[in-house]
């Protein structure tokens, strides 16, 4: 779930840590779980609202610190030291401190003036946070994080409408700590009240094996077929990154079985990578999970989860359908094969094998319907636990489960610091009004140019998403850009997943491209002939936001027949690029530039929502493939090219 991954090293975690950091993972569990289904125990439980974050928080603070060292020394993490112990010392005790005076800080109002030892807990709980989030993502999210919490202190020495009233010292820290708008936030609420749950389904799938079933299935329905080991990368990957959310540890995960099988069918090292980072990549924008930001995403747009999963459905079956698209031109051009183990998978046998996997997928996806997210999650897990028991008829090792437990935690830990330090981004243009002047200024200067505006954000997510996570990044232009783009009538939905796909367009596009960075080191290619060749491959992901947002229909939103035309139109038109970025055409073979530029242009017009360019996007269909027809430019399918 986490972006980007928790790798713990082993080295550090000894016996004792992990006994530590289990107790830790299982206290906080126990604590969410009771709370997520109010139940009343000792007197205590269900726990004020506050008082129920600072516990979540100085948990898995105190287990990131743990988990987490100071610095590395490439991939090698000191062991755990007396400064990482007294840092979780620290992160009890403040977070002990706050929860203790949960009733008080609302009361009495200090999250506007604190008394002195009530606001030196909180400066703090800040500054663990800032340590945290440097740790867990970085010192280039820490400089964003750390400029953002003090921006309350200058704010009102800022010109235009970066100005605010500025708040002391001891007044800012208090906001930040104790107020419901900043570390404890809407992202980090989102964790503590509804990820958690997911985050568990998603690790018992993986440790019972679900990675290696949706990779056995993907064999069994597309190993058979031309390029079939590019298809079983792109279904496997996404399959399995819908429910992780997770794209490096997705592309370590599959890609380290895919990537060898697609250069022993023929795909270069550069393209087995490109398939394999842009299909993980894609894993983050596939129903039904998607990862902590789509759960953000309906917290800040205040709409059920399932009305995300439901509007992001075509875009992301759109952008998969593109890439099988490509990779199968690229083997007809090419005249590659099947893969030759995929005789051994039957359909059949796999699902013998592993149905209780899709069991448990289906029954997570009808429970999302039935009830709140943060309790189908939950009970998704026990409906896997039981199918599993009845498949294998055997209870799970002590040993696999305090690996479950430690894995869960690690997830949860890494989520909870990187949060509560982004949290405090949203709180300081929360607490000086900056956000909502920076909206208005956004449409004032943009002369309420729609097409400007959405330039400018592609461009501002892009660059953003290059230094920071998926979810800091939505955040921030969440509260920015998103609200801009709302007001000037686009759909509100659209618009966030703008913003979302956008700033995942850093991990396939260069000069960082972490994605297939990760999978040119497995697959041997050069890590920037890779990204250059999954920018391509993806390219999907660049034009698929800007039509979306003008075409509400895409997200399932509008009458049934526009809807159908509108899906239908556009996957006419990511064909046609498909066939254009490959040099080859369904039923004519291999095709020149004039061919390519033509298609190309053919796509385009048809993605662009007005009636009368349609169909200026059919007249250049019919007439390129009557050109092709007429001067007899095809080739045979099996005839091999050069590598494109």
């Amino acid at each position: 779930m986490a972006d980007p991954e928790t790798h713990v090293p082993a080295a550090r975690l000894t016996p004792t840590v992990r006994i530590a950091l289990s107790c830790l993972g299982a206290a906080g569990l126990a604590v969410i779980i009771v709370q997520t289904f109010n139940l009343s125990l000792f007197g205590v439980f269900p726990l004020l609202a506050n008082r129920y974050y600072y516990v979540i928080i100085g948990l898995f603070l105190a287990a990131a610190f743990l988990i987490n060292p100071a610095r590395r020394d490439g991939l090698i993490a000191p062991p755990v030291s007396p400064a990482d112990l007294a840092l979780v010392v620290l992160s009890l005790l403040s977070c002990g401190y706050l929860s203790y005076q949960a009733e008080t800080i609302i009361t009495s109002g200090w999250d506007v003036i604190a008394p002195p030892g009530a606001a030196a807990m909180a400066g703090l709980l800040v500054l663990l946070s800032l340590e945290a989030v440097r740790r867990t993502a970085g010192v280039l999210l820490l400089a964003i994080c750390a400029l953002f919490a003090a921006y309350p202190l200058f704010a009102d020495i800022m010109p235009a409408f970066l100005w605010g009233p500025s708040l002391s010292l001891s007044e800012t820290v208090a906001a930040h700590a104790m107020g419901m708008e900043s570390i404890i936030g809407i992202p980090l609420r989102v964790v503590a009240d509804t990820l958690v749950g997911f985050i568990i389904f998603g690790s018992v799938l993986a440790g019972m094996g679900g990675g290696q079933f949706f990779m056995d299935l993907s064999l069994a329905l597309m190993g058979r077929s031309r390029g079939g080991a590019a298809k079983v990368a792109i279904l496997s990957s996404g399959l399995f990154g819908s429910l992780s959310g997770s794209v490096i540890s997705n592309v370590l995960t599959t890609g380290r079985l895919t990537i060898p099988a697609m250069q022993k069918a023929g795909y270069p090292p550069r393209y087995a990578a490109a398939a394999e980072a842009c299909a993980s990549t894609g894993g983050t924008l596939m129903p039904p999970v998607m990862g902590a930001v789509a759960f953000i995403m309906a917290s800040f747009l205040d709409v059920p989860y399932t009305s995300i999963m439901v509007a992001a459905l075509v875009p992301a079956l759109l952008y998969y359908v593109a890439l099988l698209l490509q990779v199968d031109l690229y083997a007809a051009r090419n005249g590659l094969t099947g893969q030759p183990d995929a005789e051994k998978e039957t359909l059949a046998g796999v699902l013998t094998g592993g149905w209780h996997h899709l069991a448990s997928l289906g029954g997570l996806v009808a429970l999302l319907f039935a009830f709140s997210p943060s309790r189908s999650a939950y009970y998704a897990t026990a409906l896997m636990l039981v199918l599993a028991l009845l498949r294998h008829r055997r209870l799970p090792k002590a040993a696999a489960v305090m690996a479950l437990l430690q894995d869960v935690t690690g997830n949860i830990a890494h989520l909870v610091a990187t949060l509560c330090g982004i949290g405090m981004v949203v709180g300081a243009l929360a607490i000086t009004g900056v956000g909502s002047a920076f909206s208005r200024e956004l449409i004032q200067y943009g002369g309420e140019n729609v097409p400007l505006l959405l330039v400018l954000g592609a461009v501002t997510s892009f660059v953003l998403g290059m230094g920071m996570t998926v979810s800091a990044c939505y955040i921030f232009l969440a509260t920015l850009l998103a609200p801009a783009l709302v007001e000037l009538g686009l759909d509100p939905i659209g618009s966030h997943l703008f913003v979302l796909y956008w700033g995942m367009l850093s991990y396939i596009t260069p000069p960082v491209a972490l994605a297939a960075i990760t999978a040119a080191q497995i697959s041997g290619a050069s890590a920037m002939q890779a990204g250059f060749t999954s920018m391509r491959l993806g390219a999907t992901l660049f034009v698929l936001p800007f039509v979306f947002v003008y075409q509400p229909a895409l997200l399932l939103n509008g009458p049934a027949m526009t809807v159908i035309a509108t899906v239908g139109t556009a996957a006419l038109a990511l064909a046609l690029i498909s066939c254009a970025f490959e040099a080859y055409l369904y039923g004519a073979g291999r095709i020149g530039f004039a061919a390519r530029a033509a298609l190309f242009v053919a796509g385009a017009l048809l993605l662009i929502p007005d009636r009368t360019v349609e169909l200026a996007g059919l007249a250049v269909l019919a007439g390129t493939v009557a050109g092709l027809v007429f001067l007899g430019k095809g080739v045979s399918v099996g005839e091999r090219g050069q590598d494109g």
